[in-house]
């Protein structure tokens, strides 16, 4: 394994999304424009923050589909962005640009797993999704994610440095994504004892 941080730009400066090469296939073009989460993460600054806000915008209406449906597609989002996440790497010629954000997205739609689970779905989901509580439980899975992101604490910042590929991409995102969702599960169980 192979430490990748050097050959990343540097996120504490603007930094522009490398351009999608002029020849790039069909197939090519639709992988980049997922890897770059159709367009969230071509902010010159804080691109995995604004990826991670794509994400939380897109996955509002598959949460109303349910929990089941919701899992499918954060399961396959996770494994498909091994793919996705590697070869838009390769189409911008450098390992894990901060503008690939497919990851961020598999990551925050993990954090909301629990939050599907635990009810958000169930009856209306419009109706639930608009009330205080929701929003708050909703802005509360964000902060968590993107916390556990940015700081990688171990084993995230592990994963982040020494597994290479689109699954060195995606790894810190998925385990960043399970810590959240843990940390969520408590912050929500705490707060049921504490109101009954």
């Amino acid at each position: 394994m192979i430490d990748h941080n050097l050959s990343k730009p540097d996120i504490r400066k603007a930094n522009d999304c490398p351009p999608l090469p002029a020849n790039a296939s069909l197939p090519d073009r639709l992988v980049y424009w997922l890897g770059i989460g159709l367009g969230s993460g071509l902010p010159r600054r804080a691109p995995g923050t604004w990826g991670t806000v794509g994400g939380l915008i897109v996955a509002i209406p598959l949460l109303s589909l349910g929990f089941v449906p919701f899992l499918i597609i954060t399961i396959l989002a996770c494994l498909l962005g091994n793919s996705i996440c590697g070869r838009t790497s390769e189409l911008m010629g450098g390992h894990d640009n901060p503008h690939i954000v497919w990851d961020e997205w598999a990551g925050m739609w993990l954090t909301l797993l629990p939050l599907s689970y635990m009810g958000i779905a169930n009856g209306n989901f419009w109706q639930n999704i608009a009330q205080t509580s929701s929003i708050v439980a909703i802005i509360i899975a964000f902060i968590l994610f993107r916390f556990f992101d940015i700081i990688k604490p171990p084993p995230i910042g592990w994963a982040d440095k020494k597994v290479a590929g689109g699954l060195g991409i995606m790894l810190d995102d998925i385990i960043a994504g399970i810590m959240a969702a843990a940390v969520w599960v408590i912050i929500y169980t705490t707060i049921l004892q504490l109101t009954n």
